[in-house]
């Protein structure tokens, strides 16, 4: 067993609110997209009978062990499967499961990750420059920061970190890897602190902060998969099945937000239309019109829950009731 897995841990976000977000029943399967550790899916299993099942989808083969001992009281009731959810629709095939009942996504880096200095997430550790979330990804931050093209480094830096020195960054880095490779935390987070100003340094956040996360989610393509995912996780519900995410920055909660927002209201009539005439019926409904947030408690007792928002939304019926009424 590898010290990695030996020092596996993270704390699930938001329990309650999660549960109660998929109102489980007595009986039904619950996906969680994001298995982690398992302490959701912990969590859902000991609070519910044994006719609820839970499958765990995770990347990260330490995280998939990690949640086998976590989830081994529950033995017979979850089934774990080493994948991205980009594969969502196709793992339930293999599962021979055509509709479920729930699906949790937790999104963003674990705190394994993050605190694993060997996984290069961590701006406060000296580590090769690595970033993967599946260790057999092809692409790491290492050849994104000596590969891309300066302007293309910016885009990545401006987009994803939102950072408003990313052409200064990508400039600074760009000029240093001419005369050699950046391979470690530490090299990207000294020119990082280069470029940035002293007066911007000396407020906000660690400098470097921005930068490293647009890598971590460009590396894993972590905002390229969502929205598919999220439609695919709508069509394999069943009516009145809940779909929980949480996220922990704007761009994250804004595809969510948008794509279901599309889902719940359709239509293309103009405003002024009496009634509707394009024939597109909402597919879910928004269980929670603003986002759900850790409470002062949890925030205390775990400051890395503070950006973090729950969205709740549920399956409805009437695209099917309306095919019945044809």
């Amino acid at each position: 067993m590898s010290d990695n897995f030996i020092s596996f841990s993270h704390r699930p976000i938001m329990v309650e609110e999660v549960l109660s977000g998929l109102n489980p029943g007595v009986a039904g399967v619950f996906v969680d997209c994001t298995v982690g550790g398992g302490g959701h899916a912990h969590a859902l299993l000991s609070s519910t009978g044994p006719g609820v099942r839970v499958v765990g989808l995770d990347q990260d083969p330490d995280a998939l062990r990690a949640a086998a001992e976590k989830l081994a009281p529950f033995q017979g009731r979850y089934t774990l499967v080493r994948s991205n959810f980009a594969r969502l629709a196709r793992v339930l095939a293999e599962l021979d499961l055509d509709a479920v009942d729930g699906f949790l996504f937790d999104l963003g880096v674990s705190s394994y990750q993050l605190d694993n200095p060997a996984r290069g997430f961590s701006y406060m550790h000296d580590a090769p420059l690595d970033m993967r979330m599946d260790s057999g990804g092809l692409v790491t931050a290492r050849d994104l920061v000596n590969n891309l093209p300066e302007r293309e480094l910016a885009d990545i830096i401006r987009r994803y970190g939102e950072e408003r020195w990313a052409s200064r960054i990508a400039s600074f880095i760009a000029r240093a890897r001419k005369n050699r490779k950046i391979n470690t935390t530490a090299e990207l987070v000294e020119i990082i602190k280069q470029a940035v100003p002293a007066s911007a340094r000396r407020e906000g956040p660690h400098p470097a902060k921005r930068t490293f996360q647009a890598l971590r989610i460009a590396v894993n393509n972590e905002l390229g998969i969502l929205a598919d995912s999220f439609r695919d996780a709508v069509a394999l519900l069943k009516p009145g099945g809940r779909i929980c995410v949480i996220t922990f920055h704007s761009l994250e909660d804004r595809i969510a937000k948008e794509t279901f927002r599309e889902l719940a209201n359709p239509c293309k009539c103009p405003p002024k239309f009496p009634v509707c005439t394009c024939g597109q019926k909402p597919v879910i409904r928004l269980v929670n019109s603003r986002p759900v947030t850790p409470t002062e408690q949890e925030l205390a007792e775990n400051p890395r829950a503070r950006s973090a928002k729950l969205r709740v939304v549920e399956k409805i019926d009437s695209v099917l009731k309306s095919r019945e009424g044809e």
